[in-house]
């Protein structure tokens, strides 16, 4: 039967079941699987910094907080001149502001599923926003989060916003909880986020009502509630290292906040009001964390990453023009260009990070592969990110840059703004591409992906000398156009196949018992040592090991199995049996589980 992995704090205390041998092997008797070296990774990065005070301790705290549809010029150090966010400039002037940061996606859903397991959108799980009334994404077993790799370092993990997967139910592998966020409080499903004042969110497994905004009452505004919890959740967990993923839904539409502030006298209409308000509320936000997180004594050794999924958006009457929201850059959220990807990136954590900025092209899929560099934990090999550790660290000239980023947009919306831009190509499927300071990016006839690259409309920019992607560069220079196309083409892959990592379970009945089979998967780069499986079971059953539990070491790429006979209890119910696996990387100890369910006896 299909498991539910789960990883859990890290701790080198097996579960109690004896046993012998583990069977160590590369997978089915084949050599280990070779390490994947991401293109480029020799390369080396610039950045106009000045050098940290002191570095960065072991195993600090994170908080990565994702605002929702901020465009790269609605903060006042990317250049806003209307809207005040004062909170967010101070913390780029005491910190490291990316300049070419990039969402993975132009849209949401696509977007944050990169963010939090680090593949593109030509390998990722979700790659579309969701259609129609059953078309929400979701997460898979297979899929490895940033919160999944802390915890396996024993971090605190939540998050308190937007989810934004689905189903709408408890228990299945989509949900935060099973993705490695021990604490989960907001929106689950995609759409559910759209609604500033909810009747109810969600709170670990359950829904909590709030009577207060029943029939359409707008008593309970819900960027509140997340405030609250964020806050709570850094009280909570002061003395521990921790991980907040902080995504609430501002300056996303509806423009509602009922902080309109300075806004309520502004000659706009109304609409944009409240969307200025938004992102001023959204800068109060991440202020009154960092004020938190200075008031606990906790901002020194904590890492604060703020930035956004997408580019600006234009919809319920807010006009992004009015703002400048995106700068100096071609497009809006939908579009492929600039406008539509580049982001805000900003990384403060006081007298650690370098302050200064930095130009290196730096995708959010560098975020897990980052955070699991700096907590001392393993990540998967398979990446398509790269980490940060270095540059953060003040180290730039050891930092590593992609050889390219693609990005990938199938959608079946269009705004009118974000259509013109497109030339009436929005609903189109769409790719882009950058390698060094050159972008392409192309429109198939339709939304079929499939069709010869000679029925795609293909345009080339330089952003060194063109970042507004005003000029069209693809018949001038067609050699350097069709390079670029060729790396799209190799960019995607219609099922993308993991290497595994962690533990998984498998259970088989045998008459009156059961067979239980688990696996850890070492799909990191480096090897691990000290490698201990054992297995907990229901009082009263009965658990015996076919082989050792234990084994010195498990390489990279390599698997260990463990095998056991379990005979559940007399007149025995429905339950479930949980593995933990346990091993030292790089010196520290880090801990995987896995459970099952095992049904009733017929």
């Amino acid at each position: 039967m299909p498991s539910r992995r789960r990883f859990l704090a890290g701790s080198a205390a097996a579960l109690g079941v004896g046993g012998a041998a583990v069977a160590c092997r590369a997978g089915d008797g084949e050599a280990a699987t070779p390490v994947r070296r991401q293109p480029g990774q020799g390369q080396k990065v610039k950045a106009s910094a000045v050098p940290a005070m002191q570095p960065l301790p072991a195993r600090p705290n994170f908080v990565v907080i994702v605002a929702d549809d901020l465009g790269y010029g609605e903060l006042g150090v990317y250049g806003q001149k209307l809207i005040d966010t004062p909170r967010i400039d101070a913390l780029a002037a005491e910190g490291l502001r990316f300049t070419d940061a990039y969402a993975a996606a132009p849209v949401c859903a696509p977007s944050r599923c990169s963010l939090l397991t680090g593949l593109h959108s030509g390998h990722s799980t979700v790659r579309e926003n969701p259609r129609g009334p059953s078309g929400q994404g979701a997460l898979a077993e297979s899929d490895f989060t940033f919160a999944e790799a802390l915890r396996a370092r024993g971090y605190r993990t939540g998050i308190i916003g937007k989810w934004g997967f689905g189903p709408e139910r408890a228990g299945q592998p989509s949900h935060p909880n099973s993705r490695g966020f021990e604490e989960f409080y907001g929106y689950l499903t995609h759409r559910h986020a759209h609604e500033y004042y909810p009747e109810y969110l969600w709170h670990n497994g359950s829904r909590e009502d709030i009577p207060a905004n029943r029939g359409g009452a707008r008593a309970v505004y819900a960027p509140d509630l997340v405030e609250q919890h964020a806050l709570a959740f850094l009280d909570a967990h002061q003395d521990e290292p921790f991980l907040l993923y902080l995504a609430p839904t501002l300056p996303h539409a509806p423009s509602r906040d009922p902080h309109l502030g300075r806004y309520a006298d502004a000659p706009w209409p109304r609409a944009d009001r409240a969307h200025a308000a938004q992102v001023t509320s959204f800068d109060t936000l991440v202020g009154k964390v960092a004020d938190r997180l200075t008031a606990l004594g906790a901002a020194d050794r904590t890492l604060v990453l703020v930035t956004s999924d997408n580019g600006p958006h234009e919809e319920g009457g807010t006009d992004p023009e009015l703002f400048d929201a995106g700068g100096p850059l071609r497009g809006y959220k939908r579009n492929l260009y600039e406008g539509g990807i580049r982001v805000p990136l900003i990384a403060w954590s006081p007298e650690s990070v370098p302050s200064g900025t930095t130009d290196r092209p730096t995708p959010l899929t560098d975020l897990l592969p980052t955070l699991a560099d700096l907590a001392g934990a393993p990540a998967p090999s398979d990446l398509d990110g790269l980490s940060l550790a270095p540059l953060l660290r003040g180290a730039t000239a050891d930092t590593a840059r992609h050889d390219h980023l693609y990005f990938y947009r199938n959608h079946s919306e269009a705004t009118p703004r974000a259509d013109a831009v497109d030339g009436g190509r929005a609903r189109r499927l769409a790719e882009a591409l950058r390698r060094g300071d050159l972008k392409a990016v192309r429109f198939a006839p339709g939304r079929d992906r499939d069709v010869p690259d000679d029925r795609w409309d293909v345009e080339l920019y330089d952003l060194a000398k063109d970042p507004g992607e005003e000029h069209d560069l693809a018949a001038a220079r067609p050699a350097d156009a069709d390079a670029l196309v060729r790396l799209m083409r190799g960019s995607w892959a219609d099922g993308y196949e993991r290497e595994g990592f962690g533990v998984t379970l498998r259970v088989e009945r045998e008459q009156s018992r059961l067979r239980v089979t688990a696996t850890l998967v070492n799909g990191s780069s480096r090897p691990w040592a000290a490698v201990r499986l054992g297995l907990a079971v229901p009082d009263g059953w009965r658990a015996r090991a076919l082989g050792a539990v234990t084994a010195d070491r498990l390489a990279a790429g390599a698997r260990c199995a463990v095998s056991w006979t379990v005979t559940p209890a007399v007149g025995a119910g429905a339950a479930s049996v949980t593995c933990r696996g346990t091993a030292r990387y790089a010196g520290a100890a880090v801990a995987y589980e896995a459970s099952a369910d095992v049904p009733a006896a017929a």
